[in-house]
């Protein structure tokens, strides 16, 4: 997928989990006088910062008791597509009622909760530590950071301070995916799973985009990857895992061609489609769950081996060969 066509194409397929919004917007911002639980954003770089905004404030969860009432605009320093939109997805949340501030210190004092939305996750441990200082519960879009070291640093600081953290991506909350989690076609045996695998050099290969197939395997998947071996060509790649237990799993990234992000699992019982991705209120709806019990809904130790499935790929695209995950630090 081009870098000039994904945030409209984000935001087309995002609007279809999103509610009817008023047609007639706030200029100035009403929440801070209401009883709305607060939610700060970090980083309005992304078109989820704006989407998921619409969601919460306007659209199909408006009535779970939140506002997104405040935002810190500033995530990458230096990625063309992040910089582009920056300007346009202020003006949208604005438009929505969500004051501009300065600092995340200003915003941590103004709101209860945070998105970390940042497009570069080369900022998300400077960012995500102000934020675990401060003892709010924090969402941290994909990627978590630009690497495991960074992302096993964020969750051992929110341990040390007692604060709960989760990362997703929304193909985790997939309609076909969660049934097949809860057991429609009974274990699952393996699965294939398609993606658009744009690669940001200053991330681990699929960190940047190819993650979000990648959680899709993991969440019918579960944990328990063993070795990896990954096909690589500038125009696609296939990321092999044999799990423990014998089971397989694949990843197609697409770099050239026609791309969308699906696939299909193999069961006991039975074969299930996967995606393709509909929209980001189910993982929206669970976040605002998250917030309600601070409970994690995807433990650390998932997302820490979906980092090393990746390093892992990483390192097997160096030497051509299998990588056990045993190897990873």
């Amino acid at each position: 997928m081009k870098r000039t066509n994904r945030r409209a194409f984000i935001q087309q397929l995002g609007m279809v989990g999103v509610g009817t919004a008023a047609l007639t917007l706030p200029t100035i911002p009403a929440f801070a006088q209401q009883t709305y639980k607060k939610i700060g954003i970090i980083g309005l770089d992304t078109s989820h910062s704006e989407m998921f905004t619409k969601d919460i404030n306007e659209g199909s969860l408006k009535d779970r008791g939140y506002r997104v009432v405040a935002a810190y605009p500033h995530g990458s320093k230096d990625i063309p597509s992040a910089l582009g939109m920056k300007q346009g997805i202020i003006d949208a949340v604005q438009k929505m009622g969500v004051q501009i501030v300065d600092s995340i210190e200003q915003l941590l004092k103004q709101v209860d909760y945070i998105l970390l939305e940042s497009n570069d996750g080369r900022v998300h441990l400077e960012q995500a530590t102000k934020v675990i200082k401060a003892k709010k519960p924090l969402f941290i879009d994909k990627p978590m950071a630009e690497n495991l070291d960074k992302v096993k640093a964020i969750f051992d600081l929110a341990k040390k301070n007692n604060v709960p953290v989760f990362s997703s991506s929304s193909l985790r909350y997939d309609k076909l995916v969660r049934e097949v989690k809860g057991g429609k076609i009974g274990k699952v045996m393996g699965a294939d799973v398609y993606t658009p695998a744009e690669i940001e050099p200053n991330h681990i290969d699929q960190a940047w985009y190819m993650i979000h197939g990648i959680e899709m395997l993991f969440t019918v998947m579960g944990t328990g990857c063993k070795e990896v071996f990954r096909a690589f060509s500038p125009d696609q790649e296939q990321m092999v895992g044999i799990w423990s237990d014998g089971r397989i799993g694949t990843v197609r990234g697409i770099r050239k061609g026609a791309s969308n992000i699906a696939g299909i699992a193999f069961g006991e019982t039975g074969i299930s489609q996967l995606g393709p991705f509909a929209g980001y209120g189910p993982l929206v709806a669970e976040i605002l769950t998250f917030f309600d019990t601070g409970k994690v809904p995807v433990p650390p130790e998932e997302t820490i081996e979906i980092f090393k499935f990746m390093e892992a790929g990483q390192r097997s695209k160096a030497t051509g060969g299998k990588v056990q995950l045993s190897e990873i630090g």
